[in-house]
């Protein structure tokens, strides 16, 4: 009986501990996305309302003729929904690096994008 107990009570410490470690690097800060990220020639744009813009220099595409899109950001999730003529296609990435001039997320294929903070 003794020993039922002690592993009860093993059993309560070791899931109280499990429930008290958050990781981290689950949760970002969404305001540290707004403003004006760039990768090479590619560039983002992340507004406070939850509109945002992408457009690549190199495909001589300015800002002014940017592809919208709807952004939201669900624990280490940043979800797109670029806004089409007639669709609106859902674009899924896992961040892994946000800070103040930093922003690195994957998608679903693995490819890795690395941004920094212009604006």
């Amino acid at each position: 009986m003794k020993r039922l107990l002690y592993f009860l009570f093993a059993m309560m410490l070791l899931c109280g501990m499990s429930a008290c470690v958050e990781k981290n690097e689950d949760h970002f800060d969404e305001t540290l996305l707004y403003g004006r990220w760039q990768e090479g020639t590619v560039f983002e744009r992340y507004d406070d309302t939850g509109w945002g813009a992408t457009w690549d220099v190199g495909d001589d595409v300015n800002e002014e003729e940017a592809q919208p899109f709807q952004w939201r950001l669900e624990g280490a999730k940043l979800i797109h929904e670029h806004i089409g003529t007639f669709v609106t296609v859902p674009k899924v990435y896992t961040i892994n690096t946000l800070d103040a001039s930093q922003l690195t997320y994957s998608d679903e294929y693995g490819n890795t994008h690395y941004y920094t903070k212009v604006e």
